[in-house]
């Protein structure tokens, strides 16, 4: 049977994490008016004792699906292949580590009917301080931006507001987050998206193994004409980098760098090396290089 909402989850190695998400969630699901959804859980061949758990929650909710891997398959690829097998208009790319309170999520899918122009759109996303997620509020990373962002500039806009559209680009912080507005690009922790348009997309470029992709995907939706948004009417708490930068293992923490490093240089070659020189294209593939060898 059709559904009017997949909700697509990636598991790995966050298994209290994940139960907390999904629990929260289908809560959430559950009290959205006539809303047909379903839950789509894919392990990343976790080792935490997450297949154990996902399975006894799939015995207590019929709406809860899996698909167990036998390897990690990266963030692009593994949300590929749920999608493959989600039936929902809609499709819901949630991180492992967010937690849903208080989301009307029929409310959320009769906006988007109404705006056929819409590709793609969020919510508030903050963190345990309360701030926003700064990942799910971002221009694109031109070079300026980027430039901006890793020098400093992009801080230093934020206690001097008359800079920030001319520094804040990356991070757009010259934006109220209290009102609705249009972004470039949402991160992978709450991104709503058409069905039809993602099959259109064939999906996240599964060059990008863990990061950039989101970004990747926003650049080829706007591309395209569809407009990005930032919906701020709701917010859910994103317990960030639970399974990335924050563990405490040294190789996760340098792989999760490699990983960030190696996004951004796919990205600049498939989106902006043909608008620059080849001598700046050079440049800056040997400053990434530099950095993102380090943690190889």
């Amino acid at each position: 049977m059709k559904k009017d909402l997949s909700v697509i989850i990636l598991s790995y190695n966050t298994k209290d994490l994940t139960k907390r998400c999904i629990l929260t969630l289908l809560r959430c699901l559950r009290q959205s008016k006539d809303l047909a959804s379903e839950v789509i859980v894919l392990d990343n061949a976790s080792s935490d004792g997450s297949v154990k758990m996902l399975k006894h929650l799939q015995s207590k909710n019929k709406e809860l699906k899996l698909i167990l891997s036998k390897k990690n398959l990266g963030f692009a690829k593994g949300n590929n292949q749920a999608l493959k097998i989600a039936q929902g208009k809609y499709i819901l790319f949630l991180n492992s580590d967010v937690i849903i309170q208080n989301v009307n999520f029929r409310t959320l899918i009769n906006y988007l009917d109404k705006h056929s122009e819409i590709g793609v759109l969020t919510v508030n996303v903050v963190l345990p301080d309360g701030n926003i997620d700064p990942a799910s509020h971002r221009g694109f990373p031109t070079l300026w931006n980027s430039l901006c962002y890793f020098s400093g500039l992009e801080k230093l806009s934020t206690y001097l507001p008359f800079f920030n559209k001319i520094f804040g680009g990356y991070h757009l912080v010259g934006l109220n987050l209290n009102s609705q507005h249009e972004i470039d690009a949402p991160s992978g922790a709450f991104y709503l998206s058409k069905r039809k348009l993602l099959d259109q997309m064939k999906g996240f470029d599964e060059a990008f193994f863990f990061y950039g992709e989101d970004i990747d995907l926003s650049f080829r939706i706007k591309k395209l004409g569809y407009k990005i948004i930032y919906y701020p009417v709701y917010k859910v708490l994103h317990l960030k980098r639970a399974s990335g930068l924050e563990k405490r293992d040294r190789k996760i923490k340098n792989r999760t760098r490699y990983h960030f490093y190696d996004a951004m240089k796919i990205f600049y070659k498939k989106h902006y090396e043909k608008l620059y020189p080849t001598l700046l294209n050079r440049i800056v593939y040997l400053m990434i290089d530099k950095i993102k060898n380090q943690y190889a």
